[in-house]
Order: C-alpha cells, then sequence, then structure tokens
C-alpha cells in the first residue's frame, strides 16, 4: 500500500510532554494504515533549542531512529548525544525526553508498539 505524502496529516504540539517549543508530527501512517499493534508511526521534528519534555511509557514500547539534525536523548535518566543513524529504543516502565540542539532542528521517525 502507498501511502502519499500529500494524505500525511500534520500536528503541532506546543510545549509537547511540558517541553520546550512547538514539535511537528508528520503521521506517516494512521488509523486503518497502521499494523496492529502499532498505536503512532510518525516523523517528529523537534525545533533547534525547543525539546519533547520527560514521560515514561506503560504497556508500550517506543522506538526512536534519528534522521537529521543533533541532539540529546534522556534515556531513563542517563543523557546521551544523538545523532543521524542513531536509534533508541524506550520499552515499558521507562521513559525519556528530547532535545535538540542550538541551531539545528532534530528529526526522527517514531512507532509506538503496544505490548501485548
Amino acid at each position: 500500500m502507498k501511502i502519499r505524502k500529500d494524505a500525511m496529516r500534520t500536528q503541532y504540539n506546543e510545549h509537547m510532554r511540558g517541553g520546550e517549543g512547538t514539535v511537528t508530527l508528520l503521521h506517516l501512517q494512521e488509523g486503518e494504515t497502521l499494523p496492529p499493534h502499532c498505536r503512532l508511526h510518525a516523523q517528529i521534528t523537534v525545533p533547534a533549542g525547543a525539546s519533547i519534555g520527560y514521560h515514561v511509557h506503560e504497556g508500550e514500547t517506543e522506538v526512536f531512529h534519528f534522521i537529521a539534525g543533533c541532539g540529546h536523548v534522556d534515556d531513563n535518566g542517563t543523557m546521551t548525544a544523538v545523532e543521524p543513524g542513531d536509534i533508541i529504543s524506550t520499552p515499558s516502565g521507562c521513559g525519556h525526553a528530547v532535545f535538540a540542539d542550538e541551531g539545528v532542528d532534530l528529526t526522527f521517525d517514531a512507532v509506538i508498539n503496544l505490548n501485548e
């Protein structure tokens, strides 16, 4: 199944999860196009100097694949630098926050799968 880019919904979240700035989500798949047990498949852009606030996942796993920019992730209490090609996986019961470095937007694909 092909999903055309012009059919994908863009969402703007100001202060996402208590973070700074406005984060953009391009929903790559939604509704019936999502695979079973998948809650989210989106490309997320955190503008330079902005962030997604710390939050914990329960009953689901979220995976980030970084594709552009540089930043840092609070990976369940451990701060780690991220760059294109890196992957962060956050299992159920763990948390994370995302910070874009000053001067460059941070873009990554995000998938949330329900643990069943």
